[in-house]
């Protein structure tokens, strides 16, 4: 059986770390939290960063707008917070509803408070190895493989999935790492060739169960990065119960394989954690080295 990869207790370590770290500012550093329209898994995954910002002594503002707001109004709010001196992170909680521009609200946020690390100039810094923010979700993939002292230079590495959020950063941030990176997608052919290859696997690709026994090996270090959605058998009320899965088959891979996060407890926790580094970060700079 393989190790696993628990990001639930890397986090509640490091949270600790942070707590600490927090008490000895004068003052907190604050997040705010843009939100535009009704999801209710969005709903879920602010209530997780709401929750653990306010654990270790964060200030959390919360802006909600609704789906028929224009987009200059959110615009203006990011301007507004841009300016406020109180204020050392922003993010805004995607996916945006039909007919706002990701592209436009982010780049609307002053990168240095860009803490999802989504702005041109962040993605432009990680593109050329320079000190910029780094996307939560990269950073928790590899604050997970060090904290489990999972070597990266030298080593292949194989990512699949392709996307701005996930798949491009990580290989990156791989490569910045001195990783030998391949990136695999949809139009990949031998994908199963690709992923065998791998000393380190890393699966963002957004489908369920992708990535099974045939397409790894022994020794291998896997890190599932999906979170997908189902529904299974019914409540005693008989509203479906909601499942959460991967894109790995972990209980096939993880009978091959050396190490494996898994979903729910492997990724996600490290993604929160992530973002209140990289907030904790910025609050330093912004405040000049507190």
């Amino acid at each position: 059986m393989a190790t696993i990869l628990d990001g639930r207790a890397v986090r509640d370590r490091r949270k600790a770390a942070l707590s600490e770290k927090i008490r000895g500012y004068a003052r907190a550093p604050k997040l705010a939290i843009i939100q535009i329209g009704d999801n209710a898994e969005s709903d879920v995954y602010i209530g997780q960063k709401i929750s653990f910002g306010q654990d270790i002594g964060c200030e959390i503002v919360y802006a909600r707008f609704e789906k028929e707001r224009k987009e200059s109004d959110v615009v203006e709010k990011i301007r507004e917070l841009n300016s406020d001196g109180s204020v050392s992170g922003i993010i805004v909680q995607i996916p945006l509803p039909g007919g706002f521009s990701a592209e436009r609200i982010v780049e609307a946020i002053d990168p240095r408070k860009d803490v999802d690390g989504m702005h041109s100039a962040n993605v432009k810094a990680l593109a050329y190895d320079l000190p910029g923010i780094i996307p939560a979700t990269t950073r928790g993939i590899l604050t997970l493989l060090d904290e489990y002292k999972i070597g990266i230079a030298g080593r292949k590495a194989v990512v699949v999935g392709r996307s701005a959020l996930v798949g491009r950063p990580t290989a990156l941030a791989l490569l910045n790492r001195d990783a030998t990176v391949t990136a695999c997608h949809s139009k990949t052919e031998n994908l199963s060739q690709e992923t065998k290859s791998a000393v380190i696997l890393i699966v963002a690709a957004g489908k369920s169960g992708l990535i099974g026994a045939e397409h790894v090996s022994p020794g291998q270090t896997v890190i599932d990065v999906g979170i997908n959605v189902s529904t299974g058998e019914k409540l005693e009320d008989e509203v479906p119960k909601r499942k959460l899965s991967g894109d790995v088959r972990f209980d096939e891979v993880s009978e091959i394989v050396s190490a494996i996060s898994p979903v729910p407890g492997g990724v996600g926790p490290m993604t929160v954690l992530s973002l209140f580094e990289n907030l904790i970060e910025a609050h330093e700079v912004l405040a000049g080295g507190i």
